[in-house]
């Protein structure tokens, strides 16, 4: 009896129809489906094919190559083909936008915020009587400063204690920039004098280096740019400073704003022995003193802290005595010893007048006559509680 899939006719003579030789039973468990087909890595050429210029009877079939039947033959991708093609397209959308993401911001810090300009109020101080002179230790010794300290010893830092997002090293590094910027904006001689002004730019924000220079080029009492907001600066054609020793009382405090930023309040109250621009000198008894309270409010960042500067929010400065007809934008111009003043109100203003109204200049106050009765007695116990004069 025949086994199905022998030749009809019997096996051809010379072929060895022996079962050792083609052992038949061995592959009749194995079933050639229609899919193990399609899985063939080697596909038959179709008879139209073959009749055409291809030499080879088979082809290899690729990842993109359909799976037969009618998609096959027209050339249309299979369903294999098409999720291969799907996942490579998603790989590469992957990959492009996490190029795309790398190139936009690679490894860029969170930015700071934006450098705020500074404002500034500067208020002339004058007096109401003549203004009284003589040697410079002799003033000091009758005034309410008497027991201030000498320059930078008077500028104290608080006590210390760190706060929610600064440790208390970080409030450490604020209190000294500020004490720093201080003691550069006030006691500097060269600052004071107005020939440089230097020391005091190299400790700002580089947002409001513009502001500073255009401040000290071009001062306008428009509450953005009066060189006096900035720093202590006299106006080198009127006073010089004569005294070196300038008395110093004040307070510094610190609170944090924000996360990412501390705010320090700068209090203090200067006083300097000036004398003519041209003349006595030092020790002559044509000196006067000269008040300058300033009240300050300064920012630092994280940045900030790192690079040992400052940005500076507002400043609240009155100086006396000055004349008020004198703006004081520029460059302090004390009255000097025995000088009265001429008005003791503001320069008139035109609301009619074109042009952006003066909003700081046209301000001015009266000082108070302070002597050394005004001075309470020393604290307690070697207490270094500075006493607060008048402005």
């Amino acid at each position: 009896m025949a086994v199905p899939g022998d030749p009809p006719h019997g096996t051809p003579d010379g072929m060895g129809g022996g079962d050792d030789d083609f052992r038949p039973d061995e592959y009749r468990s194995v079933v050639f489906d229609e899919d193990f087909v399609r899985a063939a890595r080697l596909q038959e050429y179709s008879a139209e094919e073959r009749m055409g210029e291809h030499a080879r009877a088979v082809r290899s079939r690729s990842l993109w190559s359909g799976g037969g039947g009618v998609g096959h033959r027209t050339g249309a991708p299979g369903r294999g083909a098409r999720q291969g093609m799907l996942l490579v397209l998603l790989i590469a959308t992957a990959f492009a936008v996490a190029v795309y993401m790398g190139l936009r911001n690679p490894y860029v810090p969170t930015p700071e915020g934006v450098t705020q300009p500074f404002g500034s109020v500067v208020v002339p101080l004058a007096p109401t009587t003549p203004v009284p002179g003589g040697r410079p230790a002799d003033l000091f010794a009758q005034s309410p400063a008497a027991q201030y300290a000498v320059g930078a010893a008077g500028i104290t830092l608080p006590a210390l204690r760190h706060t929610a997002h600064f440790s208390e090293s970080q409030i450490v590094s604020a209190l000294s920039i500020a004490k720093d910027y201080l003691v550069q904006s006030s006691l500097e001689p060269d600052v004071l004098a107005g020939a440089v002004s230097r020391p005091v730019r190299v400790l700002l924000d580089p947002g409001q280096v513009a502001q500073f220079d255009q401040s000290m080029t071009s001062p306008s009492g428009d509450g953005r740019h009066a060189a006096t907001g900035w720093l202590v600066r006299f106006d080198p054609g009127t006073a010089v400073v004569v005294d070196t020793r300038v008395r110093v009382s004040g307070t510094l405090a610190f609170d944090e704003v924000t996360p990412d930023a501390l705010q320090v309040t700068t209090d203090h109250t200067f006083v300097y022995a000036v004398g003519p621009a041209t003349g006595s000198p030092a020790s002559a008894a044509g000196a006067s003193l000269f008040t300058v309270r300033r009240e300050l409010q300064l920012r630092f960042d994280r940045a900030d802290l790192a690079a040992r500067r400052v940005e500076l929010v507002s400043a609240y400065v009155v100086a006396g005595p000055q004349d008020c007809a004198q703006d004081p934008a520029a460059g302090f111009r004390p009255l000097l010893a025995g000088a009265a003043p001429t008005t003791v109100g503001p320069p008139a203003s035109d609301p009619y007048a074109t042009g952006e109204p003066r909003r700081a200049a046209g301000l001015c106050g009266v000082l108070a006559t302070a002597t050394s009765s005004d001075t309470p007695d020393p604290p307690p116990d070697g207490a270094t509680t500075p006493a607060q004069p008048q402005p």
